[in-house]
């Protein structure tokens, strides 16, 4: 699935603040965002992460709920975030679909916001188990544009 369609291949999902999109990786899926600011992917890969269980656009945002994460380097930062949201969607029943990332000195902060799992509303394709080491890259891209991705346990 690319950009939140079902379709093999194409064009990622693009806005203005970044683009996120899926890759194939054995039994598992990779989630990738990208975005102007290493935030920006990170929030891009967040709602790629939302789109492996259901459509970010069928997700309210009725909660808001704040992470916080430390890491020596931004591939752990990656790990870290995603890891907190999994958590909060299995702990509290949430799914997400607005992201707010600042990143400075290896500590995010964030506020995610989005709504209770309705299941016949968001209808669940998957449980996401958590975030991987497999993959796990942030990096700036040759046209100054950050990427950051992993594989997710599914």
């Amino acid at each position: 699935m690319t950009g939140g369609r079902a379709r093999a291949a194409g064009p990622a999902a693009a806005g203005p603040a970044g683009e996120w999109e899926h890759f194939a990786h054995g039994a598992d899926i990779g989630v990738r965002g990208r975005g102007a600011t290493a935030a920006q992917a990170f929030e891009q890969a967040a709602l790629a992460l939302t789109a492996v269980v259901t459509s970010p656009a069928q997700v309210h945002q009725q909660v808001s709920v704040s992470i916080t994460c430390r890491a020596p380097d931004l591939d752990l930062l990656l790990y870290e975030w995603l890891n907190s949201l999994v958590f909060h969607m299995a702990t509290q029943h949430l799914l997400f679909s607005g992201f707010d990332v600042r990143i400075a000195d290896g500590v995010l902060e964030a506020e995610a916001r989005g709504q209770l799992v309705d299941v016949q509303r968001h209808a669940p394709a998957v449980e996401v188990k958590g975030a991987t080491l497999t993959e796990l890259a942030v990096r700036q891209d040759d046209d100054g544009r950050w990427r950051a991705q992993c594989v997710l346990d599914v």
